[in-house]
């Protein structure tokens, strides 16, 4: 009998819309680092933030606001922060405000398969 191996989660890349801001700095595709990638996305937080991005946007980006971290400000500005000068993420500035992306296509092409593992993984109940 065949074994069947169950599919990954559907990555959602929502289209990009004319007239955004800027991206704030981040490493180009060709300075990307697998261990710089991996320690970013080795905190646990971190990892669900990227996962939630992957699985459930709706938009093209989102606030902090949207992932209803209990966390402080503080602590989600550092770990967001992590997250796009790793490489991961793409942030852009609203006013006061931060969105974010991950770079789904620039990790992909450096990475195949990276995000797949991302998406697949299943937190540990709280």
């Amino acid at each position: 009998m065949p074994s069947t191996k169950p599919r990954p989660p559907a990555i959602k890349i929502p289209a990009e819309s004319e007239g955004l801001p800027q991206p704030l700095p981040e490493p180009s595709i060709d300075d990307l680092r697998l261990e710089t990638v991996l320690g970013a996305l080795s905190d646990p937080l971190r990892l669900t933030i990227v996962r939630k991005l992957l699985l459930e946007s709706e938009h093209f980006d989102h606030p902090c606001g949207w992932f209803g971290l209990e966390r402080p400000k503080s602590s989600l500005t550092h770990h967001f922060k992590a997250l796009r000068e790793a490489g991961v993420t793409r942030q852009r500035q609203y006013g006061l405000e931060r969105r974010s992306q991950v770079r789904v296509d620039d990790l992909n092409q450096r990475f195949p398969g990276l995000l797949d593992l991302v998406a697949a993984w299943a937190p540990e109940p709280q």
